[in-house]
């Protein structure tokens, strides 16, 4: 078993989600239906590439899903997370949450 996993087994975090901007994508993604990718990239202050490079994890992983449109000529790519990615990132916030709450007591 690798160290990775055996973390996820002893907290509950998800390796897919637990590195901080996979992390924050999630949390960006999770109050709305879907994103422009460019917001995202705005709001987590990365170049397109660490912004893909860290969507695609989550595309592997199941947990997104990006829509391409053309508009004005101009291509635009939405993210949305999947119905997985919803449930594994509440699974992971509520793990986050246990271990602050062992922490301070």
């Amino acid at each position: 078993m690798s160290s990775e996993r055996s973390v996820e087994a002893e907290t509950g975090l998800d390796p897919a989600i637990h590195p901080i901007q996979r992390l924050r994508i999630c949390a960006l993604l999770q109050p709305v239906t879907k994103e422009e990718f460019a917001v995202l990239r705005g709001a987590l202050e990365v170049s397109d590439s660490a912004l893909s490079k860290q969507i695609a994890a989550l595309v592997a992983a199941g947990y997104v899903e990006q829509l391409h449109a053309t508009r004005s000529g101009r291509r635009r790519v939405w993210v949305r997370l999947t119905p997985a990615g919803r449930s594994a990132f509440a699974r992971h916030v509520t793990a986050l949450q246990a271990i602050a709450t062992s922490l301070t007591q």
